[in-house]
């Protein structure tokens, strides 16, 4: 996936603000399933927030580099325990995030 600008970036933050958590990284880890998951999800939304709980054993922006790496998805930001992730959907059908 190709970087974003300080701009871009910005704008995917404050979209992510107002958002609640969609997903949950615990005691497993990353999985091939909660890569499926996400995958789907980034999919159908291209911007998700996700809550990396304490049982998983690593840090929220360790997470993200890993989550953005295998799902060619751009690390938005990692805060607490959260971690936001932005991939522009293939999907026509979709309204895509406007920068």
């Amino acid at each position: 996936m190709t970087e974003i600008t300080t701009a871009q970036r910005a704008r995917l933050r404050s979209l992510a603000m107002t958002m609640q958590p969609c997903a949950n990284i615990g005691k497993n880890g990353i999985t091939d399933n909660s890569i499926g998951m996400l995958s789907d999800l980034l999919e159908s939304r291209e911007l998700i927030k996700i809550s990396v709980l304490p049982s998983s054993g690593a840090s929220a922006k360790d997470i993200l580099r890993e989550l953005a790496e295998r799902l060619d998805a751009v690390a938005v930001q990692a805060i607490g325990n959260r971690a936001v992730l932005y991939r522009r959907s293939s999907r026509k059908d979709i309204k895509h995030i406007q920068f």
